[in-house]
């Protein structure tokens, strides 16, 4: 297969920032438990997640197959969710009022992407 950058089915850099950035502003503008302040704190938002992702997230990932396996894939939500209030603790400007909106968001990320793929 070849990488392309803004291939959807090869999870392309840029198509998976757009699909997180895309993800982030629809839980700010439907979720009163997350926040952001303006398109600029977004752009950043979406990078460190991406950041976070592509490492501690990977690890998290590897470390937890087996519990991943057990729930048919379900796991990887908690793992995002992780992920993601880890990178509001990060950010300023970024809030995300628990576990539970995180895993909202987290949803909505991966809503955007079924939707953007399909």
């Amino acid at each position: 297969m070849e990488y392309s950058l803004f291939s959807l089915e090869g999870g392309g850099l840029i198509t998976n920032f757009i699909i997180t950035l895309l993800g982030i502003f629809l839980g700010d503008r439907f979720m009163k438990s997350v926040s952001m302040d303006g398109f600029q704190n977004g752009l950043v938002i979406a990078v460190v997640l991406a950041l976070l992702n592509a490492t501690i997230g990977a690890a998290m990932d590897f470390i937890s197959t087996p519990i991943r396996w057990l729930t048919l894939g379900l796991f990887n939500l908690v793992v995002d969710a992780l992920v993601i209030m880890l990178g509001s603790k990060l950010i300023s400007g970024f809030r995300v009022d628990g576990f539970w909106p995180a895993v909202g968001l987290a949803v909505i990320i991966a809503v955007v992407s079924m939707v953007l793929a399909a």
